[in-house]
């Protein structure tokens, strides 16, 4: 399988663009499942959630629509590995079971000041949990920051992992040989130059985050680019691995019109539009 889609979706800075001027934002989640078959839920990385709000994102899109969820700051950035245990178990209860069937990976961005260290990351790793249920399980241990805790799920559902590194340390055998004992992705991340770049398949799946080739969340990439991303996503479903890319070059409106001459190239759909003349987006 090959999922194709966007780095989130709430940008003001597309209305006009690839929101239809006059589209309520409470309809811009429905919008986008028009048109892709996934997206990251970048929310999830800044703040818990509830369970309502995880089933209303389900609600808007098509079932076989995916959620990748972003992990929490407070645990990659302010703990920063470290004591995660009860932010782990609460980041579970918030909500996130609810998503069901239509749960994707559970992305994990560390900082870019964060070094390689073998006993905290393997120590993670061990932690995380490999179902649904045993998420379930671990939300059972939320504390009272909690209000409205979820701690059960439909069906007990394999549940996948992926880190994204910036810090060159960890351009390491002893990392990637961690990410393949504990079955865990490791996530090619596009950024311009400026974070670390490795090419490891470590599991059975690969996850790709397109930043921007040339400026970091701003560049568009050129067709050149675009076909080469293609054939190694060939290459990649030629071995029998699943495939999520998610496009985050979002400054100047230019992800979604990306993930879609993409999925043109990968999954033959139709004409791709191009961006309104004379928007300028944001950067």
């Amino acid at each position: 399988m090959v999922w194709i889609g966007l780095s989130g979706y709430v940008y003001q800075h597309w209305k006009g663009a690839f929101y239809p001027e006059g589209l309520a934002q409470r309809r811009w989640l429905g919008y986008c499942g028009q048109f892709f078959q996934s997206l990251e839920l970048n929310g999830t990385f800044y703040s818990l959630k509830s369970p309502s709000i995880f089933r209303r994102w389900r609600s808007e899109v098509p079932q076989d629509f995916l959620f990748a969820v972003k992990g929490s700051r407070y645990i990659t950035h302010q703990l920063k590995l470290r004591h995660h245990q009860q932010a782990l178990a609460n980041f579970c209860a918030s909500g996130v079971l609810a998503l069901g069937r239509q749960m994707g990976p559970w992305l994990w961005q560390i900082p870019e000041v964060l070094r390689f260290d073998p006993e905290r990351m393997e120590t993670f790793l061990a932690g995380l949990p490999r179902t649904t249920g045993g998420a379930a399980e671990l939300a059972e241990h939320h504390d009272a920051r909690i209000q409205d805790p979820l701690c059960e799920c439909e069906a007990d559902l394999p549940l996948r992992h992926c880190f994204e590194v910036r810090h060159p340390s960890f351009g390491d055998e002893r990392f990637y040989d961690l990410l393949r004992r504990y079955q865990v992705a490791f996530v090619w991340a596009d950024t311009a130059g400026r974070f670390f770049w490795g090419e490891e398949v470590t599991t059975d799946w690969v996850y790709v985050r397109l930043h921007g080739s040339q400026q970091l969340y701003v560049s568009r990439y050129s067709d050149a680019e675009l076909d080469r991303w293609a054939a190694r996503i060939d290459e990649w479903r030629r071995r029998a691995l699943d495939v999520y890319v998610y496009f985050d070059n979002d400054g100047l409106g230019h992800a979604p019109y990306d993930a879609l001459r993409l999925r043109q190239r990968v999954e033959g759909i139709g004409e791709v539009p191009e961006i309104p003349e004379g928007f300028r987006g944001r950067v």
